[in-house]
């Protein structure tokens, strides 16, 4: 007993600590945990031991992971989303399967069968990693991460025929075709018959829920219904994750989907921290030193070769480059499923002990590198997003012309809608502006007068010089991309510490990261709505508009400190008036 509390003692004393420092430089989460795993695991200190209970546990992060997932999507999307993710999901699977099991066979000796088990574990993409980093840097509804969604959906439903595949391909003669054909028709079954039932059962199940009002009791009916619907798709043949997602989707058309979101998070984080440092286990870094060459050989062809054919398909599905960069870099890496396939090709003696842990070991580490590649190819992108040098140097000497001459204006990053409504009243006001945005749809607006509407990506150094931000008044991030708007903030503070900043964000849970960032002011969409729809709710039912009105006056002034004194003093002024003479 207290050997078992020392261990958990120092797991968690080691992932704090880790964690922090991942914080500290701004580095993915799961960096941390995969480097605990392999400082306390069988290879490094020894203090963890792998065990089939832990896996488990471990392997519900992804489970919860996916659910989470899915409500991000529903049914109406999944199926506009069906060309993406059995076009061209199946075409990067069976590509790279093939290609790796070419080179496994002409350029390694190894027999077809083999050849063949290597490539399909390779061919998986890390759900858990990139839908995670998705997720985290809102581009989950990008073009890039609809693609990369579709892919990563694909390979999922392809794990339960892989999973057949590979004890057929261990028994000479067997009926591959047979086989696999029993697989699908299963998983179409299951996956037909666990939407139906879910259509019907589960917004009732919540609504019976909600009638007891329990936070307690809806924490359960989630919980049970995650691990309920996996526990279904797992006895089905299915992978869990699998029908966590479905789970998920069904939800996303129900009105408790933010309260099932807002109650899952906790154990998503907690048990996906897990699942990462199980895989951080895995890594035997003596292996690595005594082959370094091979292991980087095999990475460069792992990386580069599933890169290669992602970016291809991308392009050929007339995508942008930068959209097809960021989607080669998104699913570039090994993945979770991988793993458990290499491992039953190696129990199942299709390939050998050397060629299970090179490829075990190049697959482990493009999972570490692949956070670093993301966030590159992510920056790479977005400088190449709208064309060549030449054509940024006109973007920016644009820039520069329209903002010359300007003086204490307001720079306006991002034009739409929120934009626009900001520009006309900085235009009532004879305050000058100068709004900058990407997207060619917005450019087509017209701008107040006074005001000036360029190209450009703020979040660029030399954007926000050529904008005149040394002579700004203030500065306006009015567009809801968090991580952009974070990463923004930074750099305006680093050469302008006293311009006030005012940032709109999606969500109140957005407001301390953005204000410790530098923000002066961040205004929550979800917060402006409610009060709104509050005050008009009161309004509806009787109560005086006044009344109505002095209570969002209150709420304002409790949450925004630039203008407390505002809407305290009007709420004063109010209540004398209302007062007989």
């Amino acid at each position: 007993m207290h050997q078992n509390l020392f261990v958990i003692m120092l797991l968690l004393t080691v992932a704090v600590v880790a964690l922090a420092v991942a914080r500290r430089f701004h580095l993915p989460a799961m960096l941390a945990y995969l480097v605990v795993g392999m400082l306390l695991g069988p290879h490094g200190l020894r203090a963890l031991e792998e065990s089939d209970a832990v896996d488990a546990i471990a392997e519900f992060g992804v489970v919860f992971l996916m659910f989470s997932i899915g409500l991000e999507f529903s049914l109406p999307k999944l199926k506009a989303m069906r060309q993406l993710v059995f076009g061209f999901g199946a075409t990067q699977m069976v590509i790279t399967a093939a290609g790796v099991g070419a080179i496994s066979w002409a350029g390694y000796g190894e027999n077809w069968r083999a050849g063949l088990a290597v490539g399909l574990a390779v061919a998986m993409s890390s759900t858990a990693i990139v839908a995670k980093m998705l997720s985290e840097r809102f581009e989950l509804h990008s073009r890039s991460g609809r693609q990369t969604m579709g892919v990563l959906l694909f390979q999922d439903i392809a794990v339960v025929p892989c999973l057949i595949l590979l004890p057929a391909l261990a028994q000479p003669g067997g009926e591959l075709a047979h086989a696999l054909a029993i697989a699908l028709a299963e998983a179409a079954v299951a996956l037909a018959l666990l939407i139906w039932v879910g259509q019907k059962w589960i917004r009732r199940l919540y609504d019976a829920v909600a009638r007891y009002r329990s936070e307690e009791l809806f924490v359960l009916a989630t919980l049970w219904l995650v691990i309920g619907l996996a526990y279904a798709t797992g006895q089905a043949g299915l992978s869990l994750a699998l029908g966590a997602f479905v789970g998920g989707m069904l939800i996303s058309e129900t009105v408790y989907r933010h309260q099932v979101e807002s109650d899952i998070r906790p154990f998503r984080d907690i048990l996906l921290g897990l699942f990462f440092v199980t895989v951080g286990m895995m890594l035997d870094l003596g292996f690595v030193f005594n082959n370094v060459r091979r292991l980087l050989l095999a990475v460069l062809l792992l990386v580069a070769g599933k890169g290669l054919v992602v970016l291809l398909l991308a392009l050929g599905a007339k995508s942008p480059l930068n959209v097809a960069l960021r989607t080669a870099a998104q699913l570039a890496q090994a993945g979770e499923f991988g793993l458990v396939l290499i491992g039953m090709a190696h129990q199942l003696k299709l390939v050998g002990t050397d060629v299970f842990q090179v490829t075990l070991t190049a697959m482990l580490i493009s999972m570490f590198i692949a956070p670093f590649l993301i966030e590159r190819a992510a920056r790479l992108s977005g400088q190449m997003a709208h064309g060549d040098w030449a054509h940024k140097a006109k973007a920016i000497h644009d820039i520069a012309v329209a903002g010359f001459g300007l003086e204490g204006h307001v720079i306006l990053c991002g034009y739409g809608r929120t934009g626009g409504r900001i520009a006309e009243f900085l235009a009532e006001e004879q305050i000058p502006c100068l709004a900058l945005d990407i997207d060619p749809q917005q450019l087509k607006h017209t701008v107040p007068a006074g005001g000036k509407l360029v190209f450009g990506s703020a979040d660029r150094t030399e954007v926000l010089q050529a904008a005149g931000l040394g002579r700004a008044r203030a500065l306006v991030v009015a567009y809801p991309d968090v991580h952009s708007a974070e990463r923004l903030i930074r750099k305006v503070r680093e050469s302008r510490p006293d311009i006030p900043i005012v940032v709109r964000a999606p969500d109140e849970a957005d407001v301390p990261r953005l204000k410790a960032a530098g923000a002066t002011e961040v205004i929550p969409e979800v917060l402006e709505g409610s009060l709104m729809i509050a005050a008009e709710t009161l309004t509806q039912i009787g109560i005086p508009m006044e009344r109505a009105i002095g209570r969002v006056r209150s709420a304002r002034a409790k949450r925004y400190a630039s203008l407390r004194e505002y809407y305290v003093s009007a709420g004063q002024v109010k209540h004398r008036t209302d007062q007989p003479q």
